[in-house]
């Protein structure tokens, strides 16, 4: 499948690669000169490949209380939540971003491989309340400007007041007559917006911010740096740090479920997987040979768990990692080893995220 920006992407001499069904920029030059963009300046991506779910009707937010792990129905119009759906036993199904548009109209974006399971989960958790769930994956861009300098190049193309839009919010909004909803929100550790478009509005809100963002450093950004920022800011992967055989908790994101609302999909999973046995660690590579996914991570000579996501870090200029680990070897500080194509690297035991902006 291929994006409404499909061929603004080929003008812009894009490498393309296949991801989760969908052909997408990887990048356009250098993925390290557009990591480094998005740190210093602002980054322009494309992420029509995401799903969009709208859950509407006067129901809307108690279903969504049923089918997710957090209390949706407590978020006001204008703000947005991160949650997850999980599997009766307490796997994740998917992590979401949710946001509430008005008293009964909610849009769950979904990660792009997951996003017709969470279609259809959510059309079957649904039933019994007063709720519909739409796919509008097919009718929907999604543009980001992440970046110090996102305010600067989003402020001179829309009429929204930026200063009053708080992180995890979004409010209806133009850019230079095309009308997009607008969230401050992303997955690179930056300050930035996600701009949702009509995908026949697409093309022409992207050559807008393009426009904007020339004096401000703005450069077009694809997967390979969205990467490795989200790695550097610590941010799950799914299929690397979630899935249907990790729960919520041993990922460290245990604060998204809320017990304290009536029964859910998962409740009775997740009560019993509070106390895990495995946890996910940020880990520090001594060298400059970067764990991998999947690399096996030892203490001493026993093999105690596996790498899940590893780079050299652009902006740390080291390489860092994310692995699941015994909890009693979660500590920062513990001496561990990956085993780097049958080389040992030392590697310690570090706190998440490896970077915070500012």
């Amino acid at each position: 499948m291929r994006t409404a920006l499909h061929s603004v992407h080929e003008e812009l001499g894009a490498s393309f690669t296949d991801f989760a069904g969908w052909e997408m920029p990887v990048r356009y030059a250098s993925e390290l000169a557009e990591h480094r963009a998005v740190r210093e300046a602002a980054g322009l991506f494309d992420l029509s490949h995401m799903g969009e779910i709208a859950v509407t009707g006067p129901q809307a937010g108690d279903a969504l209380d049923f089918a997710l792990v957090g209390t949706l129905s407590a978020v006001r119009p204008g703000r947005a939540r991160y949650s997850m759906m999980c599997t009766p036993s307490g796997g994740v199904v998917d992590d979401l971003v949710v946001y509430r548009l008005a008293e009964e109209e909610f849009l769950v974006v979904a990660n792009a491989g997951n996003a017709r399971t969470v279609v259809a989960e959510l059309t079957a958790r649904a039933e019994g309340f007063d709720a519909r769930v739409t796919d509008r994956s097919d009718d929907t861009a999604l543009i980001a400007v992440q970046g110090p300098r996102a305010v600067d190049v989003v402020g001179v193309v829309t009429d929204a007041d930026l200063d009053g839009l708080k992180y995890y919010a979004s409010v209806p909004a133009t850019v230079r007559g095309h009308d997009v909803l607008l969230a401050r929100t992303g997955y690179t550790g930056e300050d930035g917006f996600e701009l949702y478009v009509p995908v026949a509005e697409a093309a022409g809100v992207w050559r807008v911010l393009t426009e904007a963002g020339q004096p401000h450093g703005l450069v077009p950004a694809g997967l390979a740096c969205r990467d490795t920022l989200r790695l550097e800011a610590g941010m799950p992967l799914y299929g690397n740090e979630l899935s249907t055989e990790r729960s919520p908790f041993e990922a460290n994101l245990g604060r998204v479920v809320k017990f304290d609302k009536p029964d859910f999909v998962g409740k009775a999973g997740l009560e019993g997987r509070q106390e895990p046995t495995q946890v996910l660690v940020g880990l520090r590579a001594g060298g400059r040979r970067a764990p991998r996914h999947g690399y096996r991570v030892l203490s001493g000579d026993d093999v105690v768990g596996e790498v899940t996501s590893g780079a050299l870090s652009p902006t740390l200029g080291y390489p860092v990692a994310m692995a699941y680990v015994p909890v009693e070897l979660r500590a920062p500080g513990t001496k561990l080893a990956v085993d780097v194509r049958g080389r040992m690297e030392p590697v310690e035991v570090v706190e998440l995220p490896f970077y915070r902006r500012g």
